[in-house]
């Protein structure tokens, strides 16, 4: 988490606690820099839970790929990824579209696709496991 996000998120944080808060100032500097860490924390937990390596299109080994005929996409890459994707549940499928080719956060796709954000979160997970696997298989 860059500095300025986890600066936001805190100040966002004490914001909203900010009713609950009794002390001096000296107190308060405490209690702001316990949230700070507390976020620093969650961040670097969240981080780790979705560690992933990045791969490029070109170091995939797309010429064995025999399922890529995909008369509609543009290049042998995008039938391949278009071929998996047919392979998800459609709920799956936006998921995967909405956090991962368009780039929203949990709670945006959450709006987006009328689901909470735990759900969310979970069909993305299992939509993931279910690509590995089918990209296991085919190697």
């Amino acid at each position: 988490m860059a500095a300025d996000d986890l600066a936001s998120e805190t100040w966002l944080t004490a914001a909203t606690k900010i009713a609950d808060f009794t002390g001096t100032s000296d107190e308060f500097a405490g209690w702001l820099f316990g949230i700070a860490r507390l976020q620093r924390r969650n961040a670097v937990r969240r981080t780790s839970r979705r560690r992933t390596t990045p791969a490029t299109i070109d170091t995939l080994d797309l010429t064995t790929r025999e399922h890529a005929g995909d008369a509609g996409a543009t290049s042998e890459s995008e039938s391949w990824i278009t071929w998996l994707l047919s392979h998800l549940p459609e709920r799956e499928r936006q998921v995967v579209a909405c956090l991962d080719v368009v780039g929203l956060d949990a709670a945006a796709t959450g709006v987006a696709l009328r689901l909470s954000p735990g759900a969310v979160r979970v069909a993305h997970h299992r939509a993931l496991k279910k690509l590995r696997a089918l990209g296991a298989d085919l190697s």
